[in-house]
């Protein structure tokens, strides 16, 4: 355990140790593991977020001693005497509506959160006056996607057939308006002192996550009740990767941003290698391998809204200049992911911090979070 424990040392050049660091959508299940890795790098970490979304929840379950606002990101008021109380220095803007069939139900509301809820953000921190380095999170459906093999690269236009996609590609318009207008790369160290980047990755799993509609918590909720789930569409494919993958490269990425580097203040692709972009059934397999109890049922909808069916990306930019690469491949991925909940459910525990331990002894042996 003194290995791991030092390893956590070596990552990021202890950016994060002593900073004060907030984080929207921390009760979230992205957000939550982001929390818990601040915290375990030394920072000191504020959260604002709604209450969380599910019982149990992964937030409630690590019981981290964070300063948590519990407050919608549509309320302007209130998110900025939350940022100006904290005087954040680095912010990780995570807080959306992130489910697309969701947003087929909600499209008002999704385009509100996703759109003004991070306008909202960006005024906040520029009324703060303490913010260094903000990292706005989307997606990798930021893209306007023509199905096809190759990956998508950050220069490819960006579109959206469902609410979700395109609220989320209208985020990185308004983020690319805020950066040329009030925080211009060109100027950063005369006029503002504050670099914004945004990050788009894949889908990801991990333990902690029980949200509706999502394949990996809709697989564990039925094996949990000892049924097997009804799969709407096995061939689906999409770049799958554990969630301290794309947390992993945020911090990257808003360690850079702190130490002044301009040139990280754009757009970043974080992704799986092609080993990770699977369909649903190899998903499945993988997940059965750790925990047999997953099983599945094959059951097409015909009136199901629609959903891409190949979404990949290309992440040779962060690889070439910032040094980042995944670290665990896919079947470790869901190995990690069906034994987290495997041992909740058949013993209560929460393996998130040894979890987080592994993965940093491996980041670093693998050279991968410099």
């Amino acid at each position: 355990m003194e290995g791991v424990v030092n390893a956590m040392g070596e990552l990021f050049g202890e950016t994060y140790r002593g900073r004060r660091v907030l984080v929207t959508g921390h009760t979230g299940f992205k957000g939550s593991w982001l929390s818990l890795w601040l915290a375990e790098l030394g920072a000191e970490v504020a959260g604002y977020s709604l209450a969380p979304a599910t019982e149990p929840s992964h937030w409630n379950l690590l019981g981290l001693p964070v300063r948590s606002v519990e407050g919608d990101i549509l309320d302007a008021a209130l998110l900025e005497r939350a940022v100006a109380d904290f005087q954040p220095e680095i912010v990780f803007h995570l807080a959306a509506q992130p489910l697309v069939r969701e947003s087929y139900r909600i499209p008002a509301l999704t385009f509100a959160t996703n759109v003004t809820g991070s306008v909202n953000v960006y005024e906040a921190c520029r009324k703060a006056g303490s913010v260094r380095a903000v990292v706005s999170i989307t997606t990798d459906k930021v893209y306007r996607n023509r199905e096809w093999e190759w990956g998508y690269r950050e220069n490819d236009p960006f579109g959206g057939h469902d609410p979700y996609s395109a609220s989320k590609a209208s985020a990185e318009i308004a983020t690319d308006s805020y950066r040329d207008s009030f925080w211009p790369n060109a100027k950063f160290g005369t006029t503002h002192r504050t670099l914004l980047a945004t990050a788009r990755a894949g889908n990801v799993v991990g333990g902690g996550d029980w949200a509706a509609d999502r394949l990996v918590p809709d697989f564990v909720r039925a094996a949990s009740r000892g049924e097997a789930l009804t799969v709407r569409n096995p061939n689906s494919t999409r770049p799958w990767q554990h969630v301290l993958e794309p947390l992993g490269a945020y911090l990257l990425l808003g360690s850079k941003l702190f130490q002044g580097d301009a040139s990280c203040a754009e757009g970043w692709n974080v992704g799986p290698e092609d080993e990770g972009v699977v369909p649903v059934s190899k998903v499945v397999e993988r997940l059965q391998a750790a925990w047999p109890d997953v099983r599945a049922s094959w059951q097409p909808d015909p009136d199901a809204p629609h959903e891409a069916n190949l979404l990949k990306l290309d992440i040779a930019k962060i690889r070439a200049r910032l040094g980042w690469r995944p670290v665990w491949n896919s079947a470790t991925t869901f190995a990690r992911t069906a034994e987290w909940y495997r041992r909740y459910y058949e013993t209560g525990e929460v393996r998130s911090r040894e979890q987080l331990r592994e993965y940093a002894q491996a980041a670093v042996d693998a050279g991968a979070l410099a």
